[in-house]
């Protein structure tokens, strides 16, 4: 079987998780959250093989292309879904953060996007590239928890049904957005930061250049140090909070998907 096989069985597995996920917004059955749990982990198991396969066949990283990195985006997406969900029970989280990976592999998976192996250029044929994109990449699967958490957080009104039942689920849905960007943001601080500029000191001769994935990636950094100053220093927490952490997220998506195609430059896929 090649990759897309099991990337197809992924997906299918995605899919599945995320209705069911849907489905428990109905029931409040234990065993029916323990199935998608289970579900979850072996589509992350698929997924994991195709893109061993993938570097097998290409011997580079996978994620040097769109299609390599928003497969690999949803990769790590799943695996802090379940590691959230381990911890927290991410009840109405869960589902939609699946639709958002559903969404990256159903792109992923698009014909627009060109899926065949090419050769790299030198400045791509660097081990600091894997570990400046895959822990960005993953660091940013932790800031889309907290993403969804944060949305959610700004959707319960205090005065619909229970108040103190509404304000539970505020309190756990700001908790959850937080640990998220506690453990997203020196992630992607680490993998965009710091090993980019040591890879781009590398690949170019220089640290830093505002090439315009680089500029906004510091954007997106700065948001999120934002959050954390303003919760940490200054107590800040609730909707001021979740606030910045969507307009952080809104700008990485940018930084993913809007400068590739909008700002070309160095750091863009072709």
């Amino acid at each position: 079987m090649n990759e897309f096989a099991f990337l197809l069985m992924a997906f299918l597995i995605y899919v599945l998780v995320m209705l069911l996920g849907f489905i428990s917004f109905f029931n409040q059955q234990t065993g029916l959250r323990k199935t998608f749990y289970y579900l979850a982990i072996l589509g992350l198991a698929f997924h994991s093989i195709s893109l061993i396969i993938r570097t097998i066949a290409s011997g580079h990283a996978p994620f040097t292309s769109m299609y390599e990195s928003i497969s690999f985006l949803a990769w790590s997406c799943v695996l802090a879904v379940i590691i959230f969900e381990r911890k927290f029970n991410l009840e109405k989280t869960g589902p939609y953060l699946w639709l958002i990976i559903v969404a990256l592999m159903a792109l992923a998976s698009s014909p627009a996007l060109p899926k065949n192996i090419t050769p790299l250029v030198p400045a791509l044929q660097s081990y600091w590239l894997w570990l400046h994109v895959s822990v960005t990449l993953i660091g940013e699967a932790f800031l889309a928890v907290a993403f969804v958490a944060s949305l959610l957080y700004l959707t319960i009104q205090p005065g619909s049904g229970d108040k103190t039942e509404a304000e539970k689920k505020k309190e756990k849905y700001d908790l959850i957005a937080y640990r998220a960007v506690a453990i997203g943001f020196p992630l992607f601080t680490l993998g965009a930061l710091v090993f980019g500029m040591i890879w781009a000191s590398k690949a170019w001769g220089r640290y830093w250049g505002w090439d315009p994935k680089e500029v906004w990636s510091l954007i997106t950094w700065l948001f999120y140090a934002l959050y954390l100053h303003t919760r940490l220093i200054m107590g800040w927490k609730g909707k001021k909070s979740a606030i910045i952490a969507i307009i952080g997220f809104l700008s990485a998506l940018f930084t993913f998907f809007g400068v590739n195609y909008l700002l070309r430059g160095l750091h863009s896929y072709v």
